[in-house]
């Protein structure tokens, strides 16, 4: 069966839950004060879902998954969409 690609989607969306768990036991990982919080998190996400740079969770301009650059308080979109 091939497996379709998403150019919209994030990684929590579309990655079998193998995957999609070390995402989330990195982000977990993050400490405290240097994680975004959730609201800015969701933001960011949303921002690059709307963006023709996604491609299946990876940003085309740098080479992120952008779940990872987004949940980093510090972080900033290559085209300084946030």
């Amino acid at each position: 069966m091939e497996q379709r690609v998403c150019y919209r989607c994030l990684i929590r969306e579309t990655a079998g839950a193998d995957y999609a768990q070390k995402i989330g036991k990195y982000l977990e990982a993050i400490a405290k004060e240097d994680k975004a919080d959730d609201t800015l998190y969701e933001y960011r996400l949303s921002v690059c879902k709307n963006c023709d740079q996604l491609w299946d969770g990876t940003c085309a301009a740098c080479g992120c998954y952008v779940e990872l650059r987004a949940a980093a308080k510090k972080a900033a979109c290559p085209y300084e969409k946030w």
